[in-house]
């Protein structure tokens, strides 16, 4: 498939055919003869790859996968904004069931769903004779489901289940379903389309159709899904499976997996396609689906992490804990990926600060602007910082966005066999792979080190003065992995708030925040322009309204929008 590797999406509407007239005035009635129908679309494998292209082009929707993800990103720790910007009510758990992003993420991936469906019913219909390889029939197939299971995922995880459609609606009744819980939607959909398409699709692609759902894909989404059934056991076998294919490694820069430069690399698992130079549209949201002059295969993600100096909006902006928490990953002097820098690779690809080492749309350290009122830390991921001088005036980027990476996978198979087993050493094992390539001491570093101990590195330094040494168990290097490894290397990558919730830590973690916020605050005078964090002016007040309106049953998932209550009356 041509189109994912040069990031040109052809979009066509596969619509039901509607026929208007009644048997009395059938002359009435005119065929085209040149129209595309139902019956005469689905005739060969190049029509069958044109609508499965439809099916990647629905990832590139902006609540999906790009920009829009934003309201996401604030919802948990890593993550502040201002009160004059669209995330604050994200941030302040004020969101309903009528605003943008909750009722715009559901109809997208909905259109997602529903043009899977229309491949995986048509192709089980049709005579398999039409297709030039004899592979070509089941890897289609095999790819429309996994997009239909990765798209239930993401209805299940942000909404709290999903109304099940596992074909094509034909009638008012079979749109207007009830709704299902994760167990069922995993039962009835995505567990079952995760094997099939395991079964059928290769280890890799190469040529044009890099970009393409592999088989690896397909095992470390339903390992994820078993991860958060905490069936523990298949977890870790999904993901060692993946592992042992010796198809993916972490890139030497930790960087070359959120910029343009070096896409689908060595550590891609999963990645959705963009481009800031095709179809570039007009200013403002980007829309894929009209091939028209104001589509565009683009992003807006850079624009909303981009600093506002530099053409960005900076709405999302690194929480004072994310950015300690960065600083005090103290450097490994020895390890040479970090070529001699005082702060660590995982650190610089992050977030922009103070003083930082290198470069910030090619400016120098000294000549950055934006660190005053509160601001201590922008968000580096996803933005232009490394190779243009300000974001463009467009809102385009066409940097890919990855859903799965290898060292999202490893660390979910540390957490696999550390609840499986207690197995803390094996745990210890892999975490210690991502934090070498981050360039940090490793937890077997700090343990050689203080006899069997390791900091607590999400404890606050600046408000309680040290990080609390600890024995190495399965309890504290869960701790670890929850409360540090995932947060400081996947953060901004649309895992954080699922994790929290999964967890079920929402609270403890708002309340430690919050009482972090207060302290800063009381002692503002002590520590301002002060290291690590340099806070000039004002504390920003992220979590004092998140922590107390937290409602785990009103907060944990995003409430059906309002227009489907209104439309489905099984709802």
């Amino acid at each position: 498939m041509k189109l994912l590797k040069n990031k040109s999406f052809t979009l066509i509407f596969l619509l039901s055919v509607v026929f208007i007239g009644c048997s009395e005035d059938k002359f009435l009635e005119e065929i085209n003869p040149n129209a595309i129908t139902t019956d005469t679309f689905w005739q060969t494998d190049r029509q069958f790859n044109s609508a499965l292209t439809t099916v990647y082009g629905a990832l590139q929707f902006q609540n999906i996968s790009g920009g829009e993800l934003q309201y996401e990103f604030v919802l948990g720790d890593i993550c502040g904004t201002e009160s004059w910007y669209r995330p604050q009510a994200f941030r302040n758990l004020a969101f309903n069931a009528s605003i943008y992003h909750v009722t715009d993420k559901w109809n997208q991936l909905y259109i997602g769903v529903f043009r899977a469906n229309q491949v995986i019913e048509y192709i089980q219909q049709v005579d398999p004779s039409i297709f030039t390889d004899a592979e070509a029939k089941s890897q289609i197939e095999a790819q429309a489901r996994f997009l239909r299971a990765f798209f239930y995922w993401q209805i299940a995880h942000t909404y709290g289940g999903a109304v099940i459609h596992d074909k094509v609606a034909q009638t008012d009744e079979e749109l207007s379903k009830p709704f299902s819980t994760i167990a069922e939607v995993n039962e009835v959909i995505i567990v079952p389309d995760l094997e099939f398409a395991q079964a059928n699709l290769p280890l890799t692609w190469d040529g044009n159709d890099i970009g393409r759902a592999t088989s690896g894909a397909a095992a470390s989404l339903l390992g994820k899904v078993y991860l958060y059934d905490q069936d523990w056991a298949k977890a870790a076998s999904q993901f060692k499976t993946v592992i042992d294919s010796d198809v993916y490694s972490l890139t030497r820069n930790i960087s070359d997996n959120f910029q343009h430069e070096n896409e689908f690399n060595s550590e891609s698992i999963f990645e959705v396609n963009y481009s800031g130079t095709l179809s570039p549209g007009v200013p403002g949201a980007v829309v894929d689906d009209t091939p028209t002059e104001t589509s565009a295969e683009a992003s807006t993600m850079a624009t909303a992490v981009g600093q506002l100096n530099y053409g960005g909006f900076n709405t999302i902006l690194a929480s004072y804990s994310l950015h300690e928490m960065l600083v005090n990953d103290e450097v490994d002097d020895t390890n040479p990926i970090n070529d001699g820098n005082l702060e660590s690779r995982r650190m610089n690809s992050t977030v922009a600060v103070r003083n930082m080492e290198g470069t910030y749309y090619n400016f120098e350290p000294e000549e950055i602007r934006g660190f005053g009122y509160g601001q201590s830390a922008y968000v580096k991921k996803h933005s232009n910082w490394y190779h243009l001088e300000a974001e463009p005036a467009q809102s385009r980027s066409g940097i890919n966005f990855r859903h799965i990476r290898y060292a999202d996978v490893l660390l979910m198979y540390a957490e696999a066999v550390l609840m499986a087993d207690s197995d803390y050493t094996t745990a210890i094992e892999y975490i210690d792979m991502v934090r070498s390539r981050a360039g940090v001491i490793t937890l077997q570093q700090y343990m050689d080190a203080n006899s069997g101990m390791f900091p607590q590195l999400h404890v606050s330094k600046q408000v309680h003065g040290e990080q609390p040494m600890v024995v190495a168990n399965a309890e504290t290097v869960l701790k670890h992995l929850q409360r540090v490894e995932r947060t400081v290397e996947l953060c901004f990558e649309g895992h954080r708030w699922k994790d929290l919730v999964r967890w079920g830590i929402v609270q403890e973690v708002f309340d430690e925040l919050l009482a972090d916020e207060q302290w800063r605050q009381e002692n503002f005078a002590d520590i301002e322009g002060e290291a690590p964090l340099f806070i000039n002016e004002r504390i920003r007040p992220d979590f004092v309204l998140a922590a107390p309106n937290y409602n785990a049953e009103q907060h944990n998932y995003f409430p059906i929008p309002s227009q489907e209550l209104q439309t489905n009356e099984n709802l």
